[in-house]
């Protein structure tokens, strides 16, 4: 007889009890699992790098992560993004960047856009709940952004309640 809280007790086995299935299946049933495990991962990788290459976006899909865009967009949101390179950014437009020495892109809208003659594009960004332009966020020195820091431009979103 094992008593409660002695060394080697075991508890009942619970519908949780993962390796105790696993022991349970013969060899070609756990290789039928680890197949269908693989399968999904890779089916959603081809599906999130086909969305990249649709999109035109290194990140299709990004979720809004401070409350700066506010009232337009809360934390939580999914946003979904294109790059198209060809097409020009406007102001009013709400785009997603990086900016050098920060992990996280910045959910943001473009409030000024200077054009050059020889079609370079700067532009400054602003958070809709936030009371000055990003100046502030960007790496030292640099006073506008470049096509380049752009990830994407919100396209859609899919919001939480």
């Amino acid at each position: 007889m094992v008593r409660a809280g002695a060394v080697g007790a075991h508890l009942p086995a619970s519908g949780l009890d993962i390796f105790g299935d696993l022991k349970k299946m013969n060899k070609r049933q756990l290789y039928y699992q680890v197949l269908n495990f693989a399968m999904i991962v890779s089916s959603a990788l081809m599906i999130w790098k086909g969305l990249i290459v649709l999109t035109g976006s290194e990140s299709p899909i990004v979720v809004v992560l401070s409350g700066s865009m506010e009232p337009a967009f809360h934390r939580g949101d999914l946003l979904f993004l294109t790059n198209f390179r060809e097409d020009p950014i406007r102001a009013g437009e709400i785009v997603v960047f990086k900016v050098e020495g920060r992990d996280i892109p910045i959910v943001h809208r473009v409030i000024k856009v200077h054009e050059k003659d020889n079609g370079d594009i700067k532009f400054l960004t602003k958070g809709d709940n936030n009371e000055v332009d990003d100046r502030g966020l960007y790496k030292e020195g640099q006073n506008w952004l470049e096509k380049k820091d752009v990830v994407g431009r919100a396209r859609g979103m899919l919001f939480w309640l």
